[in-house]
């Protein structure tokens, strides 16, 4: 279990706070989404989670483990992190996901690597792009060869940050749909960010709206409210219910 306990970041001491009293929790299996407007602070806490930076006070702990007393590959091995702007070197899919497994074999991988590599490849349907460059695939693809390469690291949690940001409809759909599935069979927590208020309500267990570095609403799809939703986003929103769920639309210029 994920435990973040009164976080607060500042790159130093002449800025303000960037995270403000953070304080979550989230469980073997669950999906957790951060929501909110661009600079509320949702990559500055991804970041102090995996490592990139560290909490100016409060404490980060992963199933009871201070992270913050780990080495930096304990915490990959526990902790897998699929970034917004994905890179790849010019490697196939296999020696892509391969990379993965680095905190484990240092330089040279062995035959469990290997294995592991060749299970993920099944399980996610990749065997037939195995050999192929990673370059040549297109946005959906390499963001489950993205997914893969941090399942490589047999994590107890992953976090994406806006997995589906510039994916289309059809994509979007397959990342939804294989996080959900990651975490239901492997028992992972994923913790992830998105734009889109309808896709988050489709992807998520839990919901923490952040405003100003702080979480202002967390909790389940009851926070989706019109209330809320307009303090978070200084948006005009109407919500509706479509075959009983509840849909948010833009009422911008409605009349």
């Amino acid at each position: 279990m994920l435990s973040i306990s009164d976080v607060s970041f500042r790159y130093s001491n002449r800025y303000p706070m960037v995270l403000d009293g953070i304080s979550l929790e989230l469980n073997d299996g669950e999906i957790g989404v951060v929501l909110g407007r661009n600079g509320s602070g949702k990559t500055t806490l991804f970041k102090n989670i995996i490592g990139i930076e560290s909490p100016t006070s409060g404490s980060i702990t992963f199933d009871g483990v201070d992270l913050s007393t780990i080495s930096r590959r304990e915490r990959a091995q526990k902790i897998a992190y699929v970034p917004q702007d994905i890179r790849f070197g010019s490697l196939t899919v296999y020696d892509t996901v391969l990379m993965g497994r680095v905190s484990y074999f240092g330089f040279k991988s062995g035959k469990h690597d290997q294995d592991v590599v060749d299970e993920i490849l099944c399980e996610m349907g990749l065997e037939s792009f195995a050999a192929r460059n990673v370059q040549e695939l297109s946005g959906g693809e390499r963001q489950k060869i993205a997914i893969a390469r941090a399942l490589a690291q047999e994590p107890r949690m992953m976090i994406f940050d806006e997995p589906t940001g510039n994916l289309d409809i059809a994509n979007e759909q397959l990342i939804v749909e294989e996080a959900k599935r990651v975490a239901r069979e492997k028992n992972i927590s994923i913790l992830t960010s998105v734009h889109d208020l309808n896709l988050a309500m489709e992807l998520g267990d839990k919901f923490y709206f952040m405003k100003g570095g702080r979480i202002v609403y967390s909790g389940r799809d009851e926070i989706f409210t019109v209330e809320n939703i307009s303090d978070i986003f200084d948006a005009q929103i109407r919500i509706v219910d479509i075959d009983g769920k509840k849909v948010i639309i833009n009422s911008k210029g409605d009349k």
